[in-house]
């Protein structure tokens, strides 16, 4: 009877502690309802994503995509009525961004990131802020000119994109015999050109022009004319989080329907950006100005076109 009444008494208490911690909880587990009983929004970004989410010369992150979470952070401050609420940054990269949004540590991703459905399998995405495409930059000096000129060279990408992906794919499918060494980020894998160790770099060709555009010697490198693939970016947030996503969408498009967006766009891609000065001198396209005037948030790469 003394060991059933201990085991009674401990699946009490147990009972009791349960109930009295579910009685304390947050009413809900939204990144609104985690960025209110902290007082604090974790920002992540990257480090060299040109001119979308960078370190400037102070070390600070700023950049196009930095912009438009800024403004969303405006949002948050506005809606849950804390003017004060403290901004954290913190600095992923490709590998990290997905682990680090599904974990916690940071609240929403502000990068150079593409919507594609599988990585739509484990977080969202607010609606489309960019598109690009795929291609490759190579030294001049190599003569290449098409994918065919690289079979049995060494080339590279950076870790954690769909661009290494796809380059791995194509490079056992079409059995081309390349050497794919990857960066572990935009900056490494571009040196890897820079330095000979690979022949070609393949990227979002916007992430390429910035990288080209400051480096020490912009007229040693070309960006290849074959277009891969259509990518689409988008600022990354939590799965099953419609409220801070609703947040978020209704951010972006107040800022598309406003016109808004295009004088920050202008701001990052038509303007002398720090720390250089460099100006990208990339106009809208035609394909960010159709998302534009019908936001979407859909990873399908037939919508862009």
């Amino acid at each position: 009877m003394r060991k059933i009444s201990q085991k009674l008494l401990i699946a009490t208490l147990a009972a009791s502690l349960s109930a009295t911690v579910a009685a304390q909880a947050p009413a809900g587990t939204g990144t609104l309802d985690k960025v209110k009983a902290s007082g604090s929004i974790t920002v992540g970004h990257r480090d060299a994503s040109i001119p979308f989410s960078y370190l400037d010369d102070k070390q600070q992150p700023i950049g196009y995509s930095m912009d438009l979470c800024a403004k969303i952070v405006d949002a948050v401050k506005t809606q849950l009525k804390m003017p004060n609420l403290k901004v954290n940054f913190q600095v992923v990269t490709s590998a990290t961004r997905i682990p680090l949004l599904a974990n916690g540590t940071v609240d929403m991703e502000c990068g150079s990131t593409t919507n594609n459905a599988d990585r739509q399998k484990q977080i969202s995405y607010v609606v489309t802020t960019f598109v690009t495409a795929n291609r490759y930059v190579a030294k001049k000096a190599s003569k290449v000119s098409k994918l065919d000129d690289l079979k049995g060279k060494t080339v590279t990408s950076t870790a954690g994109t769909t661009n290494i992906k796809w380059l791995t794919e194509t490079n056992a499918g079409k059995n081309m015999g390349m050497s794919i060494i990857p960066g572990k980020d935009h900056a490494e894998s571009f040196l890897n050109v820079e330095t000979d160790r690979a022949v070609a770099f393949f990227m979002d060709d916007i992430l390429l022009a910035g990288l080209v555009a400051n480096s020490k010697n912009p007229g040693d490198f070309v960006v290849g004319s074959e277009a891969y693939s259509v990518e689409p970016y988008g600022i990354m947030v939590r799965k099953d989080d419609p409220a801070f996503k609703k947040l978020a969408d209704d951010t972006i498009k107040g800022l598309m329907k406003s016109g808004e967006i295009e004088k920050i766009y202008n701001k990052w891609f038509m303007a002398p950006i720090p720390p250089k000065n460099i100006n990208m001198n990339t106009p809208m396209s035609a394909q960010l100005k159709k998302v534009i005037a019908n936001p979407t948030d859909s990873p399908d790469p037939a919508v862009y076109q």
